[in-house]
Formats: structure tokens, C-alpha cells, sequence
């Protein structure tokens, strides 16, 4: 047994977050590629195990949208998503105190596993929208790296604040419309508040699901695109407008249960790191593309 094996087999035996290996993370590959592969477009695996070809970077400025974070350089995915925040922020737009959107993190250049953050957003269909209205969408690159959204959320998720307006129901709902849409995370408060306003059509509340945090920004995920086999789709959400299990969620919130003493505890042991060979073949030739 090599030096490398050996200091590698030790870590497992110990319990390390990532055994020590010759081959580097891949948050490490994928967060260094600053622009995107010169491949046909195609998101590849899962939203939270996977990467993306062919990205398209979204213009750091357009008619009802500024992208934030510049500094980050997520603001690639798929030209579906490119084109669903296009669309989404010229609705937002005619909201009152609207002039577009501010939009978060979408992915990586090759998208991948971030050095930071998410452990979703890695084929190029996953993306942050700031709940903050987009009032001026003239700011400079140091102020979009100053400026912070705002929060929803009151009494720990369990109701939304002063804050929330119905323009962001309105906004939420026709995103939660788009048939490119496959779910959206918001905070408990805010899924139970648009139960109650909601008088019309309720289909769309079903792809509205409850989160942990996602009150600063709401969190919009794609459906793979028609003909992309190589793109891993989330199970569908449950039948019904998922009001109750929302409700649930704020309950819980309010009235945290009892620990159970009988339940099992859960493992210590840190979440081991992706390495490239966790991804899909596919990922190795997005890595090398120019």
C-alpha cells in the first residue's frame, strides 16, 4: 500500500469529511472554470450531483434584471433558465415598486459543486430570486456586492412580515405558472399566508414547498428540458395544493414537538466531500472542454 493509500484509508478509519486522496475535490475543479464549456448546451445528473455543459452566462444587467454577486460568478445555467429569468422579471416589472428582479445564485460556469454554499444549483436550473424589490436596477458592481435583500419572515419562519406585499404573491404565483417550473422553496409563513389569499386557481400552490430559510430569497427549480436523457428530474410533489403540510410545518414551528427519547441518534460523522467520480461520466469531458 502506497503513502497516499494508506493516509487516505486512515482518514476513512477516523471519520474525515473527505478522505485525502491525489484526486482533488470537485467544488475545487468545477469553482475554478470561470467561463463555461464550448459544448452544446445539456444539464447532466442531479440538482445536487451533477454539472452542466454549454451554460450561458446571464447578462450582468438587462432590461428588468441585475444579476448580484458579481463577484461570485454564478450567474450561468441553462438557456432555459437564462430565458425563465427573462421572462419572470419582466412580469415582476409591472408589479408597483418593481422594476424587475434581483437575482441570486444561479450556477457555476460548468456548474458542479460550489466552493461555497449550496449543495444544489449544480446542473444550471436551480435559481436564487431576492425577495427585495428591485427598485433600481442601475446599481454599480460594489453596491451589488453591498446591498442585502430582505427578510420575509416573522416568528421564525411561522408568518411573513411587514415586508411581504402581494406583489410577491403575484410574482411567486406566476413563476409557480410557468410549466418550466418544477418546484419553488419559500418559508413555511409564506406558503401558509398564500393559502389564505389565494382565491382563484389553486393548482399552482402545489409546486409552492415549504423550506428551511429561502425568506431573504425565494429558491425557483427547473424541470429538465424536453430531450436532455442525460438530466436527473426531482420526484414530482404530492397531489393537492400542500396547504395542510404547510400548515404542519408552522405548527411545528410554533409548537416544536417533544424529543423523543427512543429515536435513534443520529451520526456525527461529517458529509464526505464529491470528488469527480461521484458525477456523471459526462462531467469529466465539461471539465476539459475549452
Amino acid at each position: 500500500m502506497n503513502f497516499i493509500r494508506l493516509i487516505a484509508t486512515l482518514g476513512l478509519s477516523l471519520g474525515l469529511a473527505a478522505p485525502l486522496t491525489a484526486e482533488p475535490l470537485a467544488k475545487q475543479q468545477f469553482g475554478a472554470k470561470r467561463t463555461a464549456s464550448a459544448q452544446q448546451p445539456a444539464p447532466l445528473g442531479s440538482y445536487a450531483r451533477g454539472c452542466v455543459a454549454g451554460a450561458v452566462q446571464l447578462p450582468e444587467t438587462g432590461p428588468t434584471w441585475q444579476a448580484m454577486r458579481l463577484s461570485r460568478n454564478r450567474n450561468w445555467g441553462h438557456p432555459e433558465a437564462i430565458d425563465f429569468v427573462k421572462d419572470l422579471s419582466a412580469f415582476a416589472a409591472k408589479q408597483p415598486g418593481w422594476r424587475g428582479l434581483y437575482i441570486g445564485d444561479i450556477s457555476q460556469p460548468r456548474g458542479g459543486p460550489m466552493l461555497t454554499g449550496h449543495r444544489s444549483h449544480q446542473i444550471g436550473l436551480d435559481i436564487d430570486i431576492w425577495m427585495l424589490p428591485a427598485s433600481n436596477i442601475k446599481l454599480s458592481r460594489q453596491q451589488r456586492e453591498s446591498i442585502s435583500s430582505i427578510s420575509l419572515r416573522r416568528a421564525k419562519g411561522a408568518f411573513v412580515n411587514d415586508n411581504w406585499s402581494r406583489a410577491h404573491h403575484r410574482i411567486l404565483r406566476a413563476a409557480a405558472q410557468d410549466p418550466r417550473v418544477a418546484r419553488i422553496f419559500v418559508f413555511p409563513g409564506a406558503k401558509v399566508q398564500m393559502c389564505k389569499d389565494e382565491k382563484g386557481d389553486r393548482r399552482w400552490l402545489r409546486k409552492i414547498r415549504p423550506w428551511y430559510g429561502h425568506h431573504y430569497h425565494f429558491h425557483v427549480r427547473l424541470t429538465c428540458p424536453k430531450g436532455m436523457r442525460g438530466c436527473v428530474n426531482q420526484d414530482p410533489p404530492p397531489r393537492g395544493d400542500g396547504c395542510a403540510d404547510a400548515q404542519e410545518w408552522v405548527n411545528n414551528i410554533l409548537n416544536p414537538p417533544p424529543p423523543d427519547p427512543n429515536a435513534p441518534k443520529k451520526p456525527s460523522k461529517p458529509r464526505r466531500e464529491l470528488v469527480l467520480a461521484d458525477l456523471p461520466k459526462q462531467c469529466a469531458s465539461v471539465l476539459r472542454s475549452q
